[in-house]
Order: structure tokens, then C-alpha cells, then sequence
């Protein structure tokens, strides 16, 4: 694909995301995960509605993060272009993952590019919905997401609302798109969907990128071993 022409204000690497309203994500299946049940960094493919990869993200993490802390564990995701130049960083830190502890909520930094924070994502504490605020880099309030009371994936997309601050108006939406029964039930590999307005700002777009990968380690990350013990897919 041709590179778009460079755009003021813009993180460079991230001037594709002007012209476009929605973006897929693609978790790449790993073999050994799902044969051992043991967790390995997750890497993704992002790609335009033509399905053309545009970026690919990989995870940070060592061994004992990953299977000690699971789903909750702390994380750096990288986000690369085409060329492998690094664009998007993405910074979890460990937080209580019990939502009885509205003092230690969730939360993602957004940095594009690496260094430069442009953006967070913070969980709302809430008894019925799960929410989060998308925040600039000045940590103020831009967006909401909401997503379903029960967050259950029996056999159809789950959709999390994207609002306004204000909670409504309803402007874009994050899905978690089923995959077939054989890949739910036996790998934790996600397909996600993000819609957001065309004229968004470009550095939000990123962060609403980062709470994607936020929603999957919270509702749609458990691996193998898990799943046969609990019985949750």
C-alpha cells in the first residue's frame, strides 16, 4: 500500500489511521499453547476491512509473568508497521483483577511513538457493566466504553460500545468476533473488530486500539489448562 502523506500532529507511522473507520485484529494461533496449555507471548495481525496487514503486535513478557500471572499479568505490547518500525507501544502494569477492589482497577498506557504517551485507558468501576474511560494524554476524559453485563461467547460477536463521555451517544464498538467452535474452545487465538469515526483523532484511535488488547487479557484470555478446569471458554 502506498504511504499516506504525512499529517501535522501526527505520531509518525500512524497516518494510515486517518483514513480509515474500522481496523480488525487477528491473535495469531501458537501450536506449542495449545498443545502444552502452557502461555506464550501473543502476537497479533492488524489489518485494514480488505484484510491487508497495515501492523502486527507482539507481547513482552518472560515465562513466569505469563503462566504465574495469566490473563491479569503486567504486559508490553509493541505495535509495528510494515517496515518493522515500531509505532504503537502499549504498557499494562499489575493491577487486583477482583471487582470487589474499585481502589486498584485496570488501566493501559498508550504510547506512539515508543516514549510518548498519547493516551490511557482506565476501568470504571461499575456493578453491573464493565466500562473504561479513553483519556488523552492529559488523562481527560474523550470516550467511554461499555460493554454487556454478561460477557459470554456462545456462538455470536460480543459487542462493547463505544460513547461519548457522556454515555449518549453511541459512536463506534469494539467486538470480539466468533471464531468457530474448534478455535474458541481449544486456543485463546481472538478476532476483534474496532469501529470508530472517520474524523476521530488520530492519537484516540490508537488508544481505543490499546483498550482492545486490554478487553482481550481481561474477558477472552485463558489458556488451555484453564479452560479444562473451569470449563469456561
Amino acid at each position: 500500500m502506498p504511504a499516506p502523506a504525512l499529517i501535522p500532529n501526527c505520531p509518525p507511522g500512524l497516518e494510515y489511521l486517518s483514513q480509515i473507520d474500522q481496523i480488525l485484529i487477528h491473535q495469531q494461533i501458537e501450536l506449542l499453547e495449545a498443545i502444552t496449555g502452557f502461555e506464550t507471548n501473543n502476537k497479533y495481525e492488524i489489518k485494514n476491512s480488505l484484510g491487508q496487514r497495515v501492523y502486527f503486535a507482539a507481547e513482552e513478557t518472560d515465562f513466569c509473568t505469563r503462566n504465574c500471572c495469566g490473563p491479569s499479568r503486567p504486559f508490553t505490547i509493541r505495535i509495528f508497521d510494515n517496515l518493522g518500525q515500531p509505532v504503537i507501544q502499549l504498557i499494562r502494569p499489575l493491577r487486583c483483577s477482583c471487582c470487589c477492589c474499585p481502589c486498584c482497577l485496570q488501566e493501559l498506557e498508550v504510547h506512539a511513538p515508543p516514549g510518548t504517551p498519547v493516551g490511557y485507558i482506565k476501568q470504571l468501576w461499575d456493578p453491573c457493566l464493565p466500562k473504561f474511560s479513553i483519556q488523552n494524554e492529559a488523562r481527560e476524559d474523550i470516550l467511554k466504553v461499555v460493554g454487556p453485563c454478561i460477557v459470554c461467547s456462545c456462538f455470536g460477536d460480543i459487542n462493547f460500545e463505544v460513547k461519548t463521555k457522556d454515555e449518549k451517544s453511541t459512536v463506534g464498538r469494539i467486538s470480539k468476533q466468533w471464531s468457530g467452535f474448534v478455535r474458541e474452545a481449544f486456543t485463546d487465538a481472538d478476532n476483534f473488530g474496532i469501529q470508530f469515526p472517520l474524523d476521530l483523532d488520530i492519537k484516540i484511535k490508537a488508544v481505543m486500539l490499546g483498550a482492545c488488547f486490554l478487553i482481550d487479557f481481561m474477558f477472552f484470555e485463558h489458556g488451555a489448562d484453564r479452560q479444562q478446569r473451569t470449563g469456561v471458554w
